[in-house]
Order: structure tokens, then sequence, then C-alpha cells
């Protein structure tokens, strides 16, 4: 698998003419309300590249709908959006990388698992799953989680509500599994296996 990345294809729009800049990755340079330069032109999407996914453009154009027409004002987050991959094995991530994690968190606690799933057991498959969990060690809050493995996109939706909820650790474990599934691995891992602090 290779990621080449893309340019947002605003070449012949006029957005020159209209006085509409763009930023240093050649997109449609935008505020937080997807407002450009000129104040009654909005941008939406992946001409801004801001994060490149369908739901996120949906997302922004509703936001804009909603404060210009709607009477109900409000801007997009783009923080803490899960994502997929949908390669073999499948990925799925939501929050932050343990990378990101340790730029802006003091003590940052890593859990790890790497295992053959029952269903996969059961079958003779080789198949694997690879989790990690990436917690800040403070306050215990859920910053990331990162999967590789059969229903990893599936998992990080659902992820994705915890993580945006602010779900700590103790929430993970507290949450009752689901056997036999992969998924229940996040609620019963218990073993740190790294504490990284800077």
């Amino acid at each position: 698998m290779i990621a080449l990345g893309r340019v947002p294809n605003v070449e012949g729009l006029g957005l020159e003419k209209a006085g509409v800049a763009l930023n240093h990755h050649h997109a449609i340079a935008v505020d937080a309300a997807s407002r450009t330069g000129v104040p009654h032109i909005y941008a939406v999407g992946d001409v801004t590249n801001r994060v490149n996914l369908t739901p996120v453009a949906i997302r922004e154009g509703h936001a804009v709908a909603d404060t210009l027409f709607g009477g109900k004002p409000w801007t997009v987050d783009h923080t803490g959006i899960a994502t997929a991959v949908f390669s073999n094995p499948e990925l799925g991530t939501v929050g932050l990388t343990e990378a990101q994690a340790r730029e802006h968190h003091r003590i940052v606690d890593i859990y790890k698992a790497d295992f053959r799933p029952m269903k996969a057991t059961l079958s003779g498959s080789t198949d694997r799953v690879l989790m990690k969990i990436v917690v800040d060690g403070e306050t215990d809050k859920v910053l990331g989680v990162h999967i590789a493995g059969e229903g990893a996109g599936e998992m990080a939706q659902l992820l994705g509500i915890a993580v945006k909820m602010g779900a700590t650790k103790a929430d993970f474990d507290a949450t009752m599994a689901v056997h036999p599934t992969a998924a229940e691995e996040l609620v019963t891992l218990r073993t740190r296996s790294a504490r990284l602090v800077r």
C-alpha cells in the first residue's frame, strides 16, 4: 500500500478574481466557520484540505447552512475524527497517535494487545488483531485508540463516541466485555505496556 496524498482541485474556479486566497497547501483558506477571506464566500470539503473525508464535508456543509440559513450557528470540531482504511488487515483509528500524545501530554500510558481472535483460533486462520490504547497518564483520559484487524473500522466508529465524550481508561475497564469478540480486548486490557514521560 502506498499513500501519496492529493492536492485540492481548485484551478479554474476564478478564486483569484473573487479575492479568495489559497493557503500553503494550495487549498482554499478558511476560518473555523468555513468562511474565506471574502466574507460572503464559504468553502467546505476537500478544497479546504482540513480533513478530507466525505462525512466531514457533509458536516461542514450542515454547519454553514445552519449558521447562514437556520439561525443555529455552530462550527465543526475537526479533532478526534474516527477513520478507517479498508485494507487487509483493516485499520481503524480515532484520536491522537502515540507520537502526537507525547507532544502534548507530560505522561502518556500505552496499552497494547496482539492476539488471534477466538474466531481465527477456531477456524485455523492465522489472522491477528493489533490494538493500542493511548492514555493521558495524569488524567486517565483515553486520547486515542488504534486497531489493525478484522472489524477495525466498525470498532473505530464506536470508539469515536467514547473518545469524543472524554472517556477514561477506568471507563473502558468498567465496561462489561462482549464475549467472544475481538473488541472485548479493549475493555479487558489491564496491563500497561509503557509509560512515557517527557
